[in-house]
């Protein structure tokens, strides 16, 4: 049987049970108001990443790879040798070259020299014998015609006396033209086209000697190379990437930022980022390039009201002194400016 004793203890048990519950609730409220209150809030970061310019080194040449001179991460300066590469057709065409330049620049030579003294001394032979035959009708014309004027001989005996004349100053002409011809050797549009193909064959040889340029490829700039792609021994096709420079005085950051930050970012703008790769070491950059990135870039809004659909602009910006250890894949951070 419960006495008023037991209840009223009852009571007094669970009033202090509920002031305990209320104090802590109350003072759960108050730590989360206070920490409300006083907490920083966490900074709104945008990310970027380091780049660089990156060549990649290539020739005209295919053939096999027979040895590099530099290796990945090693450091190269403009005009280093960087690998060779052979090619046992590229020399074979140029022997083929250089032989056909060698045939061209004998009958050019064949042509320039003339005709052969065999021949002006057999012309020089016809024109004396035609020299010849004009003096001994010349004296037959001349007798039939002193024969014709005193009636002896017939007029049909001069006319054939003169016309065996006249054939021979005709025959002495073109003898004549044969010697000049002889002498003079071959005529001008034969020489241009000799000459022409001595300058053709001249030419294969350079095409030839311009492919072999590439059996030894350098470096076009300062830079480390980044990456090779073939093994020693294997072939190589004209225009295959052999290795990538990575150029040493050329760094940029890049950030993709929501339009309405461009306000904050214009043309020309300096300002610190964060390099965690280094140390979290904070660098001054400047903006020199802002390029929209398209629909597909675009941020869309959930909300049928109260905000709008805001496009993605790539940002760059390019360190204002040279960095050391500035790599191409670092991680570059800083502060929103829109928070």
């Amino acid at each position: 049987m419960t006495t008023p004793a037991d209840n009223n203890q009852e009571k007094r048990a669970n009033r202090t049970l509920l002031v305990t519950m209320v104090i802590v609730v109350a003072a759960v409220l108050a730590i989360a108001v206070i920490g409300f209150i006083f907490m920083n809030r966490p900074d709104s970061f945008i990310e970027g990443q380091v780049e660089g310019t990156t060549n990649r080194i290539s020739g005209k040449l295919p053939g096999r790879v027979v040895e590099f001179y530099a290796h990945e991460g090693d450091t190269v300066h403009a005009g280093d040798t960087l690998v060779h590469i052979h090619s046992s057709l590229a020399d074979a065409q140029l022997v083929q070259a250089e032989a056909m330049k060698q045939v061209a620049a004998s009958q050019n030579k064949k042509v320039d020299a003339g005709t052969r003294s065999q021949l002006i001394s057999a012309a020089a032979d016809i024109l004396a014998q035609a020299e010849a035959a004009v003096t001994i009708t010349k004296k037959t014309y001349e007798r039939m015609e002193r024969l014709y004027s005193e009636g002896v001989v017939s007029e049909q005996k001069r006319d054939e006396a003169k016309a065996a004349y006249d054939a021979a100053v005709a025959s002495r002409g073109a003898a004549a033209s044969q010697l000049s011809l002889a002498r003079d050797g071959a005529q001008r549009e034969d020489k241009e086209a000799a000459a022409a193909m001595v300058e053709a064959a001249k030419g294969g040889v350079d095409q030839v000697q311009a492919v072999l340029e590439d059996s030894y490829l350098t470096a076009p700039f300062d830079g480390t190379i980044d990456q090779v792609y073939p093994e020693v021994g294997e072939l190589v096709a004209m225009g295959a990437p052999i290795m990538s420079l990575l150029r040493t005085d050329d760094r940029w950051v890049t950030f993709n930022v929501r339009e309405e930050l461009l306000a904050d970012l214009p043309m020309g703008k300096e300002f610190d980022v964060m390099i965690p790769a280094l140390g979290k070491k904070e660098i001054t950059v400047k903006v020199y390039y802002i390029r929209d990135m398209g629909s597909y870039a675009t941020w869309r809004s959930t909300k049928s009201t109260g905000s709008y659909d805001s496009r993605t602009f790539q940002i760059k910006a390019r360190p204002t002194e040279t960095v050391d250890g500035l790599r191409p894949g670092m991680s570059a951070v800083f502060n929103d400016p829109g928070k």
